[in-house]
């Protein structure tokens, strides 16, 4: 049933565009998105500076989006379509945005090294060792140096979940390994992925949990992976397979970062960053900074009034990061609001006021 006509014109339009009526958007059109244009607004919507590691989007990221039913394709070429602006505002406000790029838009190998947060080198070394596999290529006309080439694609899922599956690497050294020294990654052997063992203790690493948690969903859970060798005691299981139940059992978290403030004679407060991004610098005069989406505007507005309240830090955790504590002087610097959907807070601090928190937050 069409909607009633008094209802507005918003709720009209969204009934057109969710079933991907692509007639019904264009009679709704003031004009249409071009795929450079459309790629512009949604690497606007993840925020200035990006999230950690993450490329900007492409306008081919456009056409893969499209293809997913994400966006509509109104005109040009399927690759590179012209879509709904207001389709593109709609997802640009969406919270989870960062997360339907690496669900729906795979990544070139230049991209994926990007997206991991290290050198293209590193990141062949990963593909030479079999920890991630193409999905796809890509025919790209390089002209000048050597015409049509297929390129591999990867799932960005794929790349984004590599320094969880991988715990045993050392990511931040290898991250920060300056141009022209060898990778740690080059001395490893590739490993069939039927030989790619986990233990119970590797799957709590994966999922962030103790291994007492993973002992309990092996014994709850019927159609846990069955181990592949090992003992009674300590079977083991392959990697693909616990990370694939691990996925489809939602074990697996998104990476946030937590800041803990304690006020003066007040209760401790804890916020969480989704997709956080830090920074620290090597330079006593500099600051150290720290990025992520907050859902809620209130608890944005609590975090902003505690760091002007010269509130100290008394724990940050983040992704590859030690534990850190801040003595004072934290401030939020930036608040990036796309839209409705989310909001993007940035935390700065000068850098010789950071130090290792304790192991505990009590310590």
């Amino acid at each position: 049933m069409a909607p009633a006509a008094d209802a507005g014109p918003r709720l009209w339009f969204r009934a057109a565009v969710e079933g991907a009526d692509a007639e019904a958007v264009r009679a709704s059109l003031p004009g249409t998105l071009d795929a450079y244009r459309a790629a512009e607004r949604l690497t606007a919507a993840l925020g200035d500076p990006l999230p950690r590691c993450r490329p900007r989007v492409t306008p081919a990221a456009i056409g893969h989006l499209a293809r997913a039913g994400l966006l509509t394709h109104l005109a040009g070429e399927p690759a590179y379509p012209a879509v709904h602006p207001d389709q593109v505002a709609a997802l640009a406000r969406r919270r989870d945005l960062p997360a339907l790029l690496d669900r729906h838009v795979p990544l070139g190998p230049d991209q994926a090294a990007h997206r991991l947060g290290v050198r293209r080198t590193d990141f062949d070394h990963v593909v030479r060792l079999g920890w991630i596999t193409p999905t796809g290529t890509v025919e790209i006309d390089y002209k000048h140096h050597g015409g049509i080439t297929d390129v591999p694609l990867y799932s960005a899922e794929d790349v984004a979940l590599l320094a969880v599956t991988r715990p045993a690497v050392d990511w931040h050294a290898i991250r920060t390994l300056p141009t022209g020294r060898r990778s740690p990654l080059a001395t490893l052997d590739p490993v069939a992925p039927a030989d790619d063992v986990v233990l119970l203790a590797d799957a709590a690493r994966i999922a962030g949990v103790g291994r007492a948690a993973v002992v309990n969903w092996r014994r709850r859970h019927p159609d846990f992976p069955t181990p592949v060798g090992g003992t009674p005691v300590h079977p083991t299981f392959t990697r693909s397979a616990v990370t694939a139940w691990l996925l489809d059992h939602d074990k697996i978290a998104v990476p946030t970062a937590t800041v803990e403030l304690c006020p003066a004679g007040g209760p401790l407060r804890r916020f969480q960053l989704w997709d956080p991004r830090v920074e620290l610098s090597d330079d006593p005069t500099d600051e150290d900074r720290v990025s992520g989406w907050m859902t809620d505007s209130a608890e944005a507005d609590a975090l902003a009034v505690l760091a002007a309240a010269d509130t100290p830090v008394t724990r940050l955790t983040a992704p590859a990061t030690p534990p850190l504590a801040v003595p004072g002087s934290v401030r939020v610097t930036d608040r990036f609001h796309p839209g409705s959907g989310g909001l993007r807070l940035t935390l700065a601090w000068p850098s010789r006021l950071r130090g290792h928190a304790a192991p505990t937050t009590a310590g």
